[in-house]
């Protein structure tokens, strides 16, 4: 059984379904950055002027892809799969709030 501590890690890894057009969904595992609800504010209210890979580069620290994980490769995501930034940031959200917590 999983014991719960105060002191979180700095990261975490949740999986993503990336939107595949004409495809499936492909699951990527990221490495997001860790945020009390009050760092999650803050960044939420900050995030309205950036673009989909700052937004993705702000929450993620890598991923589990053979390219390495860098702006020019995030970008190069963003690009050719379009609901993927969207996917990330939900994915995201969704863990920090707990929202896919399993008892």
């Amino acid at each position: 059984m999983a014991k719960l501590v105060l002191t979180a890690e700095p990261t975490f890894k949740a999986p993503v379904s990336i939107p595949v057009p004409g495809g499936k969904p492909v699951p990527v595992s990221f490495t997001f950055k860790w945020r009390t609800r009050d760092e999650a504010k803050d960044w939420l209210e900050s995030i309205d002027a950036l673009g989909d890979e700052d937004v993705v580069l702000s929450v993620a620290t890598g991923w589990e892809l053979d390219d390495a994980f860098d702006a020019d490769n995030v970008k190069a995501l963003c690009q050719k799969f379009a609901g993927a930034a969207s996917a990330i940031f939900s994915t995201y959200v969704e863990q920090l709030r707990g929202a896919k917590a399993k008892n």
